[in-house]
């Protein structure tokens, strides 16, 4: 194969280019201190909480925010609160229709999620605490709950009322 030949097969090829990545929102709360920043009795109880929402910006362009919702308390006690919108600005070319939703929801959050985990762990230890390094997410498995819930809810609303 020459080297045209290969340009061209990446060219009509399936594309996947981040654009930028950026933070769109960040918040954090440390609502008890200086008193929650004390040795606790025991590990704290801390949930994270995890969305994705696509928004498309221009026939390949689109913009997928990774959102993270973490709560993390001490008997019952809040330590403090992190929410961020990390966004990412993907351009997709020749990709099949059938395979875009899945791209979006599943690939262009797991590519932008590692930078997201980071800012996450600063902004925890610049708040005080030890750094907090969220697990790795099964974005495929967050892409079929949410496609189950979505069918459910399409067969809740078809069924009439009894």
């Amino acid at each position: 194969m020459s080297e045209t030949d290969t340009n061209a097969a990446e060219e009509n090829g399936p594309q996947l280019r981040v654009v930028t990545q950026y933070i769109k929102d960040l918040s954090f709360e440390s609502p008890n201190a200086p008193h929650s920043l004390t040795q606790q009795s025991g590990p704290p109880q801390i949930s994270v909480h995890v969305d994705v929402g696509v928004r498309k910006l221009a026939e390949s362009d689109y913009e997928v925010d990774l959102k993270l919702n973490v709560d993390a308390k001490s008997e019952d006690k809040q330590l403090f609160i992190v929410e961020l919108v990390y966004s990412g600005i993907f351009r997709l070319a020749n990709i099949p229709q059938e395979s875009l939703q899945p791209v979006l929801l599943i690939e262009c959050p797991r590519q932008i999620f590692p930078f997201a985990r980071r800012i996450v762990a600063d902004v925890v230890r610049d708040g005080g605490f030890p750094p907090l390094m969220i697990d790795p997410i099964d974005f495929s498995g967050l892409y079929r709950q949410q496609m189950a819930q979505a069918q459910a809810e399409a067969s809740a609303q078809a069924t009439p009322d009894a």
